[in-house]
Parts: structure tokens; C-alpha cells; sequence
């Protein structure tokens, strides 16, 4: 196995555009791989047809670096076409071409399509340990050509992860973006999240005349909310809570956290406190987008940095 002197990150020569080619026998971590490399920033592509790759290539120039998923089940994959292709693109100027094999014991292969019940794609009469045989034949070359190779045979999801990040994100700390949204409990929870706070025990602008038909980015409802006496409190320890949980989750593997706050009517209460939450996230360095379902469900999310 050939193996780059160190692991680089996909953005530090920006003079050379990576593409690494994802591959290895089915079953082996193809996909999983390629979902971290997405999370370390690269442009991840499963299965494009390798008639169609250089179209992709010689299209408009693009900062993100390429990760490109192909196996036996690509209608015009080939041992030779696929060395074929790594040489051609070896040899364009600007591209750092890296081969990443996924590998795998055949039992355990055996034993991950029999607990999916999947049907290996070269199986003849869903026999998959022929299948399994057929294609290791076949990707012997292939294999033999790779610049990384990563043995998935003892390795759980979060290993895996790590392995690949050694080689392809080097700082071992893919992208993690949070969403925090305001919502009416009278519409229902908002799908997907991840954790929930109830603000309705807060004092409800909606009573005061003066403030019942502005909403929470407002100045006057913001102040007027956050003198309620338990609302430094509230905040605060939801703060601390994220500052917790959002590092973890990031650990974890997760590229995504959805984080709402709900009042009765989705316009004061809970808009003050995920405009403040999202701002004090974004303080700290983290992604974060806004969206307040109920004040406008059609406008676009709003990102804050």
C-alpha cells in the first residue's frame, strides 16, 4: 500500500484541486467514507457514471475538492477502465488524484450482507459469497494501486470515522452546523430536532397593546422578555447546555443539530430566545442558522456569523 507522507486537509494547497476516488469491495464502508469525507468539506459523489467524470472536472472551476464513490454496481465500471481513469487524471494539471480503498475480510462481508439481507450485486441466485469472491478477484488491481487502504474488518462507525479523517482531515474535526428555530406549540413541534425548550412559563409580550403585534427580533419585546426574572437564568443555562452537548455530538459523527425554542403563539417569547442563542452559538464559533417558523414559513433560513 502506498501511503502519502502526511494526511492533508482538503483545502490547504489551494493551487491543487483533491479528487479521491472511493472504492473497494461492497459492503466494506464505501458510503460511510465517503459521508465523512462530505463532513471534512470535500464535494462527496456516489456511483456518477465514469463517462460523465470528466464533464464534471473540466466544468466551472470549484474550490471544493472531490470525492468520487464508485463500485461493481456502476453500469461502466471496469478494473482497466477505472486504472485507465486514475491515470488520466494523474496527469491533468491542478488535480491531486489519491485512490482510498475501503477493504474488508470476506466473512465479515458475508456476515454484513446476511444481517441486511442485500443482495450483493455481482451474487448469482443471491448467493453473496460468490459475489464477495467475484469482486475481490476483480478489484485485486485496484487494490494493488491504492494510496490509501483502510481495513474496515474491525472497526465500529466511530473508528472508521477517525481513520478516515487521519488521512483526509487532519484536524480530526469535520464541519458541524447547528440550526436554531421559534415555534408555536399551537402548530405542533417542528420536525427533526434534536433538543426542545419550552419558553412559556416567560412573561408574554402578547399582553401588553403595545407589543402584541411586533415579534421577538424587536428590540422592545426582546428587552421586555428579558426582564422576567428567570430569563438570565433560562438562557444561561441553556447556553451551558449546548456548550456541553454541541462538542460531543461533533465527536459523535454528527453533522447536524437542530435546537428550537416554543411559545404559545411562535412570535415573542421564543423568538427572543433563539435570536439570543443563536447569536451567543455564533460568538463562540460555531455555524448556525435562524428560522422562525410562524413569523414567515416562506423567507430563507438566515445564517449568522
Amino acid at each position: 500500500m502506498k501511503e502519502p507522507e502526511t494526511p492533508q486537509d482538503p483545502k490547504m494547497d489551494p493551487e491543487r484541486r483533491r479528487f479521491v476516488l472511493v472504492t473497494g469491495p461492497s459492503g466494506a464502508g464505501r458510503s460511510s467514507a465517503l459521508n465523512v469525507l462530505e463532513d471534512a468539506g470535500f464535494e462527496a459523489i456516489d456511483n456518477l457514471p465514469l463517462r460523465l467524470l470528466p464533464a464534471l472536472l473540466d466544468g466551472p472551476a470549484q474550490e471544493r475538492s472531490v470525492a468520487l464513490g464508485i463500485d461493481a454496481r456502476n453500469r461502466d465500471f471496469s478494473t482497466n477502465g477505472v486504472l485507465d481513469l486514475l491515470g488520466q487524471l494523474s496527469a491533468r494539471e491542478g488535480l491531486m488524484v489519491e485512490l482510498l480503498y475501503m477493504d474488508c475480510s470476506t466473512d465479515v462481508l458475508l456476515r454484513r450482507f446476511s444481517e441486511t439481507r442485500r443482495r450483493h450485486p455481482l451474487a448469482p441466485a443471491d448467493r453473496p459469497a460468490e459475489g464477495i469472491r467475484r469482486e475481490q478477484d476483480m478489484l485485486l488491481p485496484i487494490r494493488a494501486r491504492a494510496d490509501v487502504l483502510i481495513d474496515t474488518t474491525n472497526l465500529n462507525v466511530h473508528e472508521l470515522r477517525a481513520e478516515v479523517e487521519h488521512w483526509f482531515a487532519p484536524t480530526g474535526k469535520h464541519h458541524l452546523t447547528i440550526s436554531v428555530q421559534s415555534f408555536s406549540y399551537k402548530r405542533g413541534l417542528p420536525r427533526s430536532v434534536d433538543m426542545v425548550y419550552d419558553c412559556r412559563f416567560l412573561r408574554n409580550p402578547y399582553w401588553d397593546n403595545s407589543l402584541r403585534g411586533l415579534n421577538g427580533t424587536d428590540p422592545q419585546v426582546a428587552t421586555y422578555v428579558s426582564q422576567d426574572p428567570r430569563y438570565d437564568a433560562f438562557a444561561s443555562k441553556v447556553l451551558e447546555l449546548s456548550a456541553l452537548l454541541l462538542p460531543a455530538f461533533r465527536d459523535e459523527g454528527k453533522s447536524h443539530v437542530s435546537i428550537a425554542f416554543g411559545c404559545t403563539g411562535g412570535q415573542h417569547r421564543s423568538v427572543t430566545l433563539a435570536e439570543q442563542h443563536a447569536l451567543s452559538l455564533a460568538e463562540q464559533g460555531w455555524q448556525v442558522s435562524i428560522r422562525h417558523r410562524e413569523l414567515d414559513r416562506q423567507h430563507p433560513v438566515k445564517a449568522v456569523t
